[in-house]
């Protein structure tokens, strides 16, 4: 028994395996957790921070432009199908229906 015992620590000792592991290495805690904080503090400034940042000057850009012309209406036959009313208003407008952009089945209601 203790013969077997010997060859097998040879064999994992080649194999480059050591004794039973002592803590998790994949673990965050591996790592030191200063340097993981600090890590994710630089992403937060460097990444997240301009790239907030760079959103907001995106929308505010398009914010200042016209209102641009919305796409003439065509009556495609699978595109707004009403096979029971809606449970709201009249039935015929959507819950977050807003006239100048979203058609009814007949079309545009300013037109």
């Amino acid at each position: 028994m203790v013969a077997a015992a010997i060859p097998a620590s040879r064999v994992s000792r080649l194999l480059g395996r050591s004794g039973p592991q002592v803590g998790r290495l994949m673990s965050s805690g591996a790592h030191g957790e200063e340097s993981s904080a600090r890590l994710w503090k630089a992403l937060t400034f460097f990444v997240a921070l301009p790239g907030v940042g760079v959103s907001m000057l995106n929308v505010f850009l398009k914010s200042r432009h016209g209102e641009e012309e919305r796409p003439e209406f065509i009556a495609y036959p699978h595109l707004r199908i009403r096979t029971k009313p809606f449970p709201w208003g009249d039935g015929n407008h959507t819950l977050f229906h807003n006239p100048h952009v979203n058609p009814l089945p007949t079309g545009y209601e300013d037109e």
